[in-house]
């Protein structure tokens, strides 16, 4: 298995490197402001991010986007792992269940999406369904033209600054429980923001609590009527892609963390020499090292299992593994940083201090660290341990 870069690929991490560049100045800034940017250096990443052909890789070049394959994903998304304070996310960009839609919808929300023209946010969590989505309440009942949709949703990302939702709730037809994607246009009557609380983290972004009593037509349903019910598998394959995402930014994070330790290590100095030289400062961060290679080799082995069309469920496992590692290892990395900076990193204007903070929510959302290790446990016992432990796509087929 070679991950040697294509001279595309290079040029592709060349460019998400720049832009990385080119918004860490802007960090201590936004920490100081509680998140909130400037609306000029708002439409300058935005400027950047389209310049440089970064938005939109999850999407196919006719709708707008840039049609990167997985590893592809992973070389952006681990530069973009080395921002801190989520200032990538004002690039823009649409999730990838946007595909799914009609060419109606496609042309309504994706490609406006993609030209930064609209702003999506997906609302699937609730107050008692979090990584068990079949614990979902929400629900979509058939009226006149189209669906009652009430339910309320948490941690719904971006939802202070979206026009429009995607949102997953259950259609009733009889005694059963159909879930189902749809699509809101904000504002809405019946649509509203009852919570919108302070983070760990602090982002351009917030992550508010809706409640939904509202009324949308048929055409509201992602995809159309053929799809209700099968919003689970859009979900799904978000997930799979998102869990990939995230290892590759932990990988990104870990790297910044031990340029910026490794750095203050060898010219901080106490009792007449750099304190790189004590064991209790080098070894931990030599850890580190090893730890931030295992999970880059992981994550870039997952992405080519998936572009290599290896068996999605034994993809699904070994995209647990990635964000399982790469999200423990990363934390603990930024742990030792802190560490090795001492009271210096207790500042918030230090980036391991923020990273510290911020890498934690990676061992939560899009599934937690205990439901990683399920997923992969459960692999181990219904695809057997060579499967699940295979190193060659061609033997996962």
């Amino acid at each position: 298995m070679d991950f040697s870069l294509t001279p595309e690929q290079q040029d592709l991490r060349e460019r998400a490197r720049t832009f990385a560049d080119a918004l860490i100045p802007h960090e201590v800034a936004a920490e100081e402001a509680g998140g909130i940017v400037p609306t000029e250096v708002k439409a300058e990443i935005r400027r950047l991010a389209r310049e440089l052909r970064l938005i939109g890789g999850n999407h196919a070049p006719e709708h707008g986007g840039q049609g990167w394959k997985m590893m592809e994903h992973v070389i952006v998304h681990e530069e973009l792992g080395r921002i801190t304070n989520g200032l990538w996310w004002l690039m823009g960009g649409g999730y990838n269940v946007l595909a799914l839609g009609t060419p109606e919808q496609i042309e309504t929300y994706l490609k406006p999406t993609l030209a930064g023209e609209r702003a999506d946010a997906y609302a699937v969590t609730e107050r008692d369904a979090g990584s068990d989505a079949s614990g979902i309440k929400a629900i979509a009942e058939r009226v006149d033209g189209g669906f009652r949709i009430r339910g309320e949703k948490w941690f719904v990302t971006s939802g202070d600054h979206a026009d429009y939702l995607i949102v997953m709730a259950n259609v009733i037809d009889g005694g059963s429980r159909l879930p189902t994607l749809f699509l809101i246009d904000l504002p809405c009557p019946g649509v509203e923001i009852i919570d919108d609380p302070l983070f760990t983290h602090v982002f351009p972004d917030g992550h508010p609590t809706y409640r939904l009593d509202c009324v949308v037509p048929e055409t509201a349903v992602l995809g159309g009527p053929s799809q209700i019910g099968h919003g689970d598998a859009g979900q799904h394959a978000w997930f799979v892609e998102e869990r990939i995402h995230i290892a590759a930014r932990c990988v990104g994070a870990m790297q910044r963390l031990l340029d910026e330790a490794v750095g203050w290590a060898t010219q901080r100095e106490q009792f007449g020499q750099p304190i790189m030289e004590f064991q209790g400062v080098s070894f931990p961060l030599a850890d580190s090292a090893a730890d931030c290679v295992a999970a880059r080799l992981l994550t870039y082995q997952c992405a080519q299992m998936f572009d290599d069309g290896a068996a999605p469920k034994l993809v699904h496992a070994r995209a647990s593994m990635a964000k399982l590692f790469a999200s423990e290892r990363a934390y603990v990395c930024a742990d030792r940083a802190v560490q090795t900076w001492g009271g210096r990193a207790y500042m918030r204007r230090n980036a391991a201090e923020r990273l510290l903070r911020e890498l934690r929510v990676d061992r939560i959302w899009e599934g937690t660290s205990e439901i990683q290790r399920l997923i992969v446990a459960n692999a181990l016992v219904k695809r057997g341990v060579s499967a699940t432990l295979a190193v060659d796509a061609r033997e996962l087929t």
